[in-house]
């Protein structure tokens, strides 16, 4: 009995579908401009965006010339269609050519928001490439400066924040794996100090420079140590400066003590380098006639 029931459900089921379909395509193949135009309002209307997005997109241009207020409708309703369905590459193109095309229409304002806010929704992962989150944060500031007194502006602000976090968290993985790999490269080592650096002047206030400010010294310990000895002095000094720059910052900082290992380590070097450099200027040459050979400067 149950599944007698169930096959009459089913059945009902694909019989509307397939009569659906086939208004549809009846519709798309005999309907005249205006039953489409109100056909695609009314699929807006019931959320459904597919069927809508079909006709809108199909009416669209047969619009332009006639009808201005369809023409405007469509166009609009259309880009809303796309960014319904997720296709906010299309939404975003559809919403900046509607503003453009009707800066005096009631909507234009939206529609440039929406541009704005199609591009953020499309912004990838913080892993990923960030070109096109720099193009949202972008596109929500212009917003921002061309309607400041909108309604939607206080979105914008937080659209762009938490843009700006992604950007943060993409500086702050790049400068982290850089120091993860120091092992396997010295170059790895400058790279990481330079990139933690740089993080620093770039977000001054991230939740991340007190951890970062640690493997700064960290990585510009293991520089010095790792350098030929015409470098190690220069690189010992910065890794007291960037000692003293971090515990001046993060006085209570988790990481305190294994930084002043580093420190001390730096120091006891320091003084082992400034004691060779006295000895070597108190001991006159020793006079063999011999050429001296340069020594390689190299990049270590």
């Amino acid at each position: 009995m149950r599944n007698t029931l169930f096959g009459y459900i089913l059945l009902i089921l694909t019989t509307l579908v397939l009569g659906s379909c086939s208004k549809f395509a009846k519709l798309q193949k005999e309907g005249t401009l205006e039953q489409k135009y109100e056909a695609a309002l009314q699929y807006y209307k019931k959320a459904d965006y597919y069927h809508a997005g079909l006709l809108f997109e199909e009416i669209t241009p047969l619009l332009n010339g006639k009808d201005a207020r369809q023409a405007e409708l469509a166009q609009f309703y259309n880009a809303y269609c796309n960014f319904k369905q997720a296709n906010y590459n299309m939404s975003q193109f559809l919403f900046k050519n509607f503003y453009e095309t009707f800066q005096r229409s009631e909507y234009a304002q939206e529609a440039l928001y929406m541009h704005a806010y199609s591009l953020y929704k499309d912004s990838p992962n913080f892993n990923l490439d960030q070109a096109s989150t720099l193009t949202a944060i972008s596109a929500l500031q212009d917003f921002i400066n061309t309607y400041p007194e909108s309604a939607f502006r206080e979105e914008s602000t937080s659209l762009i924040l938490e843009l700006r976090e992604k950007l943060e968290k993409k500086a702050y993985e790049k400068a982290k794996l850089y120091y993860q790999t120091s092992e396997a490269n010295i170059a790895n080592f400058r790279s990481a100090v330079v990139a933690i650096t740089n993080y620093q002047k770039d977000f001054p206030s991230s939740k991340y420079n007190e951890e970062l400010a640690y493997l700064r010294v960290d990585a510009q310990y293991n520089l010095a140590k790792l350098s030929f000895a015409e470098k190690q002095k220069e690189r010992y000094q910065d890794v007291s400066k960037y000692y003293l720059a971090f515990i001046d910052k993060y006085p209570t900082s988790k990481y305190i003590r294994q930084a002043e290992k580093y420190y001390d380590s730096s120091q006891k070097q320091l003084t082992a380098i400034l004691e060779a450099e006295k000895t070597a200027k108190e001991t006159p040459p020793s006079n063999t006639g011999k050429l001296s050979t340069p020594s390689s400067s190299g990049q270590n």
